[in-house]
């Protein structure tokens, strides 16, 4: 038991920095996640933040640093952008100015962190209705210097956890996990259910459910995942040559997060 209590909660650890200019909603982004402090021990320029996603049934733990969009706080982009496996970087879609502003990020990012696996987020979505950068326009961007593209919104929950996985992913593919290839950048609705329903219970738990048996099969694949990963990391603690059991068939075409 107790070289169980010893072992990591987690499989991989990647960091992961957010940039940006000032106010175009980096707090909010992590502010609504959960597990992890909320400020950096080590700088007042940057909030701290983590959270732990599950990802083709391995548990990635993602350490967010949070930079100010002031220019006084260029040092801090320097400083944080050295070792990161990942880079966010973040505009406003109601204000142009902020999107414009990205390629003097880019241009910062690429000279203290070249090659890292970077991914454009389009911010407020839900303030559609003020949008002044077309998403054709921002995908486009993306396109030409090789990144991701989501449009998000902190305040409906949507594509945050979708952007964090496909940027885990493309680190984590950079770094030799050729098998993590899908991209999470749309669940579908049973999905997004499943995914809330796992979290809240055990799989011992899914029989008892009032649920269809289709349902709860989909249910105990998430389960069964996310414990496997556990009884990987049990049974290496035991004996080192046991090998890591292959990932079962499973329904599941995405990731989740805890």
């Amino acid at each position: 038991m107790e070289q169980v209590r010893m072992a990591k909660d987690y499989d991989y650890l990647l960091k992961v920095l957010l940039v940006g200019d000032s106010d175009v909603g980096k707090h909010e982004i992590i502010s609504g996640l959960e597990d992890g402090s909320s400020e950096s021990p080590f700088c007042s320029g940057s909030a701290y933040k983590t959270t732990t996603i599950l990802l083709d049934g391995k548990r990635v733990k993602l350490q967010l640093w949070e930079t100010s969009g002031q220019g006084r706080f260029s040092t801090i982009i320097r400083s944080y952008s050295r070792g990161a496996q990942g880079i966010i970087l973040v505009y406003d879609i109601t204000n142009k100015w902020s999107f414009d502003g990205i390629g003097r990020w880019l241009k910062e990012v690429e000279e203290h962190a070249p090659g890292v696996p970077k991914v454009l987020v389009g911010n407020r979505l839900h303030l559609a209705f003020k949008r002044q950068v077309a998403a054709k326009q921002a995908e486009l961007y993306a396109s030409r210097h090789k990144m991701a593209c989501f449009e998000i919104s902190p305040l409906c929950d949507f594509n945050i956890r979708e952007s964090f996985c496909e940027l885990a992913r493309m680190a984590l593919h950079r770094n030799g996990m050729e098998r993590i290839w899908r991209s999470n950048k749309v669940l579908s609705l049973q999905e997004l259910c499943c995914r809330t329903i796992v979290r809240r219970t055990s799989v011992y738990a899914i029989d008892t459910l009032p649920l269809p048996p289709t349902v709860k099969s989909h249910l105990k694949s998430y389960a069964l995942t996310s414990s496997q990963c556990i009884n990987t990391l049990t049974n290496n603690s035991k004996n080192r040559r046991v090998k890591t059991p292959t990932q079962t068939n499973s329904t599941r075409n995405s990731c989740c997060i805890s």
